[in-house]
């Protein structure tokens, strides 16, 4: 028996400790999505926009993994790189 991405995300969605991990980690998965997102139709690489942000490639690759929990002055000089700015809402 096959299991489909959706039908995997309904069964952790039930899961109270799990949906609750999943929608408080959803804004940040947003966010990195969106960032990739514009690196690719700008047409960057990592590397590229590393380079502009006077940074490592590492340090990119790690911020679209999830895999660190990015400065607010990253993120706009990030958005800045990309020919944009940061905007935060508090809802």
């Amino acid at each position: 028996m096959t299991t489909t991405l959706k039908k995997l995300k309904q069964d952790i969605l039930k899961d109270p400790v799990s949906g609750r991990l999943y929608r408080e980690l959803a804004p940040q998965y947003e966010l990195i999505k969106r960032i990739i997102r514009k690196r690719q139709s700008e047409g960057l690489t990592q590397k590229q926009l590393a380079q502009r942000l006077g940074t490592k490639q590492s340090a990119i690759s790690r911020f679209e993994s999830g895999q660190t929990n990015p400065t607010v002055d990253f993120l706009a000089d990030l958005a800045e790189a990309l020919g944009g700015q940061l905007e935060i809402k508090l809802k």
